[in-house]
């Protein structure tokens, strides 16, 4: 696993050790900045179930400001502290753990411009992730969040407050894409 663009480009990451956690995939990870644009020139970013941080750090290599990834797994935790110690992004980066949705009130206040949610496919919680985020009111105007699910999990409710834009499937896994509305 490396990171695919930007800065830190081809710089190898740690992957969390047994099968517990589903890092997305270079390939994935590439058609997804493509089609967010390769440059997050000054956005802030908030990871939801990092795993390995890839997400959180791929875009800070593309010129995101910082970051906060929150992740309850401890060893899941220890290898994104290594991660960003070895791109030396401990000053853009926060890591919170803790569990979904309780765990974003230690963001309350905070406002973000890209989210980025993979939660394990068997919690099924797409559309409680979407519904926690336009609650706790973290999302910027215009915010961006990208929502991975099984392809054979359906599609989450959308919450009043976000709008779906896009989406797209890579093998067994569904990227959709939603836009925060001002409805």
């Amino acid at each position: 696993m490396r990171i695919v663009g930007g800065e830190a480009r081809g710089r190898s990451l740690r992957a969390v050790p047994g099968d517990a956690t589903r890092p997305t995939a270079d390939r994935v990870r590439q058609s997804l900045f493509d089609a967010l644009g390769h440059r997050m020139d000054g956005l802030a970013v908030l990871d939801l179930y990092a795993g390995t941080g890839a997400l959180a750090l791929e875009a800070l290599s593309r010129g995101a400001a910082r970051a906060v990834l929150v992740e309850n797994d401890a060893r899941a935790c220890g290898v994104i502290f290594h991660n960003i110690a070895a791109l030396r992004y401990d000053d853009r980066c926060r890591v919170v753990r803790g569990e979904l949705p309780a765990a974003l009130a230690q963001v309350r206040g905070e406002r973000f411009d890209l989210v980025f949610s993979d939660p394990p496919y068997a919690l099924r919680a797409g559309t409680q992730t979407l519904q926690a985020l336009v609650g706790h009111e973290v999302l910027a105007p215009a915010a961006r969040v990208v929502l991975e699910r099984d392809r054979r999990e359906p599609a989450p409710e959308v919450p009043q407050g976000l709008e779906q834009v896009d989406e797209r499937s890579y093998g067994d896994t569904r990227v959709a894409v939603y836009v925060r509305s001002a409805k």
